[in-house]
Parts: structure tokens; sequence; C-alpha cells
């Protein structure tokens, strides 16, 4: 068994969830939200805003870890299981540009209960409602863009 840890971020721009369709060879085709893996004396938080910002061009700010999903995987000869650190983080603008080079080809800002039917895994929907509950009662509590709840 290989152990992996990747880190990513809901990124949330008025209201609306930032996606990535990935499509690679047709073996794999969905919408995804942004993640990637740690990197060697990486921190998880910097992981997870590097990842935003290479794989859709999104220049975020962490608001709020949000929580863990694990998953697991068949490679060649092996089983990847994988940990992904989540957090809710906020854009300053509806601006992306998907990474071509990791085989993103569409990204974009999607209303909540489109970005939850768009998500191809349960576990990325588990962590869309857990983010959005957090931004709805930051939202609320009028801390939704101040630094007030770090």
């Amino acid at each position: 068994m290989i152990e992996a840890t990747s880190c990513g971020g809901v990124v949330i721009f008025r209201g609306k969830i930032l996606l990535l369709f990935k499509s690679y060879k047709n073996k794999y085709e969905g919408w995804v939200l942004p993640k990637g893996t740690v990197e060697v004396g990486e921190e998880y938080r910097d992981t997870a805003l590097r990842e935003v910002l290479e794989e859709t061009g999104v220049k975020a700010n962490i608001v709020k870890y949000i929580g863990k999903s694990q998953y697991s995987f068949n490679v060649p000869e092996d089983v990847v299981e994988k940990d992904v650190h989540w957090y809710l983080m906020r854009s300053e603008s509806y601006y992306s540009k998907p990474q071509r080079e990791e085989h993103f080809v569409d990204s974009g800002y999607y209303k909540y209960h489109e970005a939850y039917h768009l998500l191809k895994f349960a576990n990325e929907r588990t962590m869309l409602e857990r983010a959005y509950d957090e931004y709805l009662s930051l939202k609320k509590a009028n801390l939704w863009g101040t630094k007030k709840h770090y």
C-alpha cells in the first residue's frame, strides 16, 4: 500500500463555487474541486493555495480548514490510500483558466446546487457541503470577507 497526501480548496466568489473539468484520454472525465499533492517540506495550507493557483489560475485566500477526505485507487502492482485536506477559500474575481497540462479542459464558478450535482466524487460533494455551510454561517454573521474568523 502506498500512502499519499493532497490538499485542495473549495473556492467561493459571490456565492458561487469554482470547479474544474478534467478529461484524460477518455478514461477519466468529470468535474472536480482543485487539489494536488503535498511537496516535500510544504505546509498543507501552502499546498492548497498553490494547487488552486496552478490548476485554475485563481489567487485565493484561505478562510478555514474544513476537514479531511480519504479514498483509495489502484495503480499497477499496488493500492494508493490518499488523504486530502480541504480548505474553504475565497477569491476576488470570476477569472479562472484551467491548467491544460493536467488535462483540465474547463473551469468556472457554479451555483451551489449546480456544483453539487456536477461533482464526480461523493467525498468532494461532502466537502462542498461543509464548506458551503461554513460560508453561509460566516455570511449571516457578516464575517465573510473579513479576517475575524481565521
